[in-house]
């Protein structure tokens, strides 16, 4: 496995992101990875590194050009691309750019997951992101869905979310599907009854915020749950 960080640009700010290559040479099928709300962290490195472990080339993109760190900076950081949809698309766009320049990328191989304000993008894209074969949203927030969006669903989506997670609330569970049954979406929405935000981070304590928390079983679940549908829309890794 080969691993750097990369310089990139995107609406209009330097970001830097981190590339994982599983290749061991070979063209592969090119995995986006989209960070949670603080901005780009090992957590999503760890990430990376595991689905090159597979044998992708795995790209965790930058969306903030910055790191939040305490979380009443992250809000604002979220807040300047939740408000602006173009802007949030090009800083998305310049990580799907990056990742299909790595020379051992298949570009006609493409998906992309992503965690809470990941997860967010990875519902976003579903609207205009057609090279993905499809889109993983673990614990995506799903704050401001709008009441009807005659916007085509595009591509594969799948959302691991937890019963217990408070930026999902019942309510926000129903307008989204809803939206997707509207577009006669291709969407799994798979809902783990113990969890609640951040199931994937084993770092989320510390911010001791209610509901917050690692869940070991439904981190393995949908991970195992995320490589079925990789496999059923990428194919062969190599």
């Amino acid at each position: 496995m080969n691993t750097r960080d990369i310089s990139y640009t995107g609406g209009g700010k330097t970001l830097t992101g981190y590339l994982a290559d599983g290749s061991n040479g070979r063209k592969s099928a090119g995995i986006l990875l989209c960070h949670q709300g603080g901005g780009l962290r090992d957590h999503e490195k760890e990430r990376a590194r595991m689905l090159a472990e597979l044998g992708y080339v795995a790209f965790a993109c930058d969306m903030y050009g910055a790191i939040a760190t305490k979380m009443e900076e992250a809000g604002p950081l979220m807040h300047e691309l939740a408000s602006n949809p173009a802007l949030w698309q090009a800083r998305d766009q310049a990580g799907i750019d990056t990742l299909k320049a790595q020379p051992h990328v298949d570009a006609a191989r493409l998906a992309a997951i992503g965690f809470c304000f990941g997860g967010g993008t990875m519902i976003q894209m579903a609207r205009w992101a057609k090279e993905m074969k499809c889109l993983v949203a673990f614990h995506p927030g799903m704050q401001g869905l709008p009441e009807k969006d005659d916007r085509p669903v595009v591509t594969k989506l799948m959302i691991c979310a937890g019963q217990k997670d408070p930026l999902i609330p019942a309510e926000a569970r129903e307008r989204f599907l809803k939206l997707m049954a509207d577009a006669n979406a291709d969407c799994v929405y798979i809902n783990y009854a113990r969890a609640g935000h951040s199931f994937t981070d084993k770092t989320v304590a510390q911010f001791n915020m209610p509901n917050f928390e690692y869940h070991a079983d439904t981190d393995r679940r949908s991970w195992a749950a995320m490589r079925n549908l990789l496999d059923e829309t990428l194919g062969p890794v190599g």
